[in-house]
């Protein structure tokens, strides 16, 4: 597979001017702040999935307007005290799955929240998240949802549930509020670096190969879906350029993450034609605070796989290890003893 964007050495010293919106911290504020009127409390009923060793429930938390967003909410059996938790965000076309697909951070230590994506899920027995918006004047697809306006676009409700799922989780009594780490791949990635920016005091994030960053130049040279999709709607859309791509900035995780501090590890794969490298490295460069990198030069979209996960479980350990403040009246049961 060729190379399919600059050379490393240029990514590496790329530093992009991005054209920013000047009311981008305002938009983000008037969103987040419209959710306290929908004051539901999330819900976590607890799921047999036949597993001994990993306690599991079914999540309900009230996302974007107080829709409500499904997750699954893993707990290593037998858990006594507040854990870190890992939160992930899924990547394009993927929802939560079944409840036993993804047992990583639970086998780990952790607890591990697992954030279904809004319409991109397919039913279970559980449910999944449905977007209830219209979806008139779309492409296939979700970048082009409501893209003629940053008010109406689909990442505005799903970057909203994603905070709101953060805030749901840190409020459980499961998890030490202190050691919340956000993750995911492809559009995960870049979930995960817009949730770094909108809620302070994460402890970490996780961003892989990450999707939505730098899109003006991504929609411009990405072979592959999903920015095709802002090209394919443009072929069609002659005269909305303009428009269309200033929508986009308002959720470009790569203006977005100059906001985030948190210590942040990325991965990038040289030879991505779905997320291009350089615009990940824009992300990786704007990035506000601490942060590491893993370059996989001679891989695709499939970024580290397995040996970044191994990676990720060795830079989460050490960024968790740290002491945190003391929880007080920690509980003597089990959590899922007590939260049965």
């Amino acid at each position: 597979m060729p190379l399919t964007d600059l050379t490393l050495a240029d990514c590496l010293a790329l530093r992009p001017d991005l054209d920013e919106p000047a009311d981008l911290d305002a938009f983000w504020q008037r969103t987040l702040a419209t959710a306290p009127a929908h004051p539901t409390p999330p819900r976590f009923t607890p799921v047999d999935t036949g597993l001994t060793q990993v306690t599991t429930y079914d999540a309900v938390v009230p996302g974007f307007a107080g829709e409500p967003v499904r997750g699954w909410l893993h707990l290593p059996a037998g858990a006594r005290e507040p854990l870190g938790c890992v939160v992930e965000f899924l990547g394009y076309g993927r929802g939560r799955g079944l409840p036993h697909e993804q047992l990583l951070w639970a086998a780990a230590g952790y607890a591990h929240f697992l954030m279904d994506t809004r319409g991109q899920g397919w039913s279970t027995a559980a449910g999944d998240t449905p977007d209830t918006a219209p979806l008139s004047g779309s492409v296939p697809g979700f970048l082009t949802r409501g893209v003629e306006s940053p008010q109406d676009h689909y990442y505005r409700r799903v970057f909203t549930d994603a905070v709101r799922c953060v805030e749901a989780i840190r409020a459980h009594p499961a998890v030490d509020p202190a050691k919340v780490v956000v993750t995911g791949v492809s559009q995960g990635g870049g979930i995960a670096l817009a949730t770094a920016a909108l809620v302070p005091g994460l402890a970490g994030v996780m961003p892989d190969v990450p999707f939505l960053c730098d899109i003006r130049r991504a929609v411009r040279i990405a072979g592959r879906p999903p920015y095709t999709e802002a090209a394919d709607y443009l072929r069609l859309h002659r005269d909305r350029a303009a428009t269309v791509l200033d929508t986009l900035s308002y959720v470009d995780a790569a203006l977005l993450a100059s906001r985030a501090t948190a210590p942040a590890l990325f991965s990038i794969a040289m030879m991505d034609e779905i997320c291009p490298p350089s615009t990940c490295f824009a992300a990786y460069h704007r990035y506000g605070g601490p942060k590491d990198l893993r370059v996989y030069e001679f891989n695709g979209h499939e970024g580290g796989g397995a040996h970044h996960r191994r990676a990720q479980l060795t830079w989460v350990r050490e960024l968790l290890s740290a002491p945190g403040p003391a929880t007080a009246g920690a509980p003597d049961a089990p959590y899922d003893a007590q939260l049965a």
